[in-house]
C-alpha cells in the first residue's frame, strides 16, 4: 500500500471511531441531562417550601458540576440568607461563576453587586459590563438595568436618549419596570418630547403587569399615572386608553 492511501485510511479510521465515540456517549449525556433536570427540580421545590437545608445541599452539588442555573440560585441563597447567615462575598462568587457561562440572570445579579458594592468594592463600570452583557441576550431585567445607568450617568456619560432606548426594548417585552420608567420618560420629557399621552398608555401598562406581591408598587404607578390623566384632556386618556388596549408585546 502507499503511504499515502495508509494515510488516508488512518484518517478515516480516527473519524470512524469519534463518530462511535460519540454514538455511545451520547445516551449517557441525555440520562446526566435528565437527572440534572430532575435535581434541578427537587432543589427549586425544597426552595419553595421553605426547605433551605435541603435546598441548599441541591444546589450546591449540581453548582460544582457547572449547571449555571444552580450557581445562580446558590448565589441568590447567600445573597439573601436564606436558612444562613448573609454572604455577599460568596454571592459574588457563585454570581460570577454563572455569568461566566453566559447565564443572564447571573450577570444582573453580578452586575447589582458591583452596582451597589455588595461582596466586591462598588464599580459602577464593571456593574454596566454585566449588564450589558446580559442585554446581549435580549433580557430584559438586564435592559432597565443598563437603562438606569445611562438614566443616573453611573459607570457611563449620562444620556437620557440612550435610557430611554433600553427602557423601551424592556418595556415591549412587558417589563414593568421598564414600562415605569418609560412612561416616566415621557412624562418628563427626558430622552424624548414631553408627550402625556405615551407616558398614561406605558404607566397604565405596568399598573395591569404587577403581580400581588408588588401591590405597592402597583398602586404608586396608579398614582403616577392619574396625576398625568389631570393634565390631559378627556380625548387625550382615551386615546392613552386605547393605545394601552391595542398594545401587545414583542416576542
Amino acid at each position: 500500500m502507499s503511504p499515502s492511501f495508509l494515510r488516508m485510511l488512518r484518517t478515516h479510521l480516527i473519524g470512524l471511531q469519534v463518530m462511535i465515540a460519540s454514538a455511545l456517549l451520547a445516551p449517557a449525556l441525555l440520562v446526566a441531562q435528565a437527572t440534572e433536570a430532575q435535581t434541578f427540580h427537587e432543589a427549586e421545590a425544597a426552595y419553595k417550601r421553605g426547605d433551605y437545608a435541603a435546598a441548599f445541599e441541591l444546589f450546591r452539588a449540581l453548582a460544582e458540576q457547572g449547571h449555571a442555573r444552580a450557581q445562580f440560585a446558590l448565589g441568590i441563597m447567600y445573597a439573601k440568607g436564606d436558612g444562613m447567615r448573609r454572604d455577599a462575598a460568596e454571592a459574588v462568587r457563585w454570581y460570577r461563576r454563572a455569568a461566566e457561562q453566559d447565564h443572564a440572570e447571573g450577570q444582573i445579579g453580578l452586575g447589582m453587586m458591583y452596582d451597589q458594592g455588595y461582596g466586591v468594592p462598588q464599580d459602577y463600570m464593571e456593574a454596566v459590563r454585566w449588564y450589558r452583557r446580559a442585554t446581549e441576550q435580549d433580557h430584559a431585567e438586564g435592559q432597565v438595568r443598563l437603562g438606569v445607568m445611562y438614566d443616573q450617568g453611573y459607570g457611563v456619560p449620562q444620556d437620557y436618549t440612550e435610557a430611554v432606548r433600553w427602557y423601551r426594548e424592556a418595556a415591549e417585552q412587558g417589563h414593568a419596570e421598564g414600562q415605569v420608567r418609560l412612561g416616566m420618560m415621557y412624562g418628563l420629557g427626558r430622552g424624548v418630547s414631553q408627550d402625556y399621552v405615551h407616558a398614561h398608555k406605558w404607566f397604565n401598562l405596568a399598573a395591569s403587569r404587577f403581580s400581588s406581591f408588588d401591590q405597592e408598587l402597583r398602586d404608586a404607578t396608579v398614582q403616577v399615572r392619574d396625576r398625568v390623566a389631570s393634565k390631559m384632556t378627556p380625548a387625550q386618556i382615551a386615546e392613552a386608553q386605547r393605545m394601552a388596549r391595542e398594545w401587545r408585546p414583542e416576542q
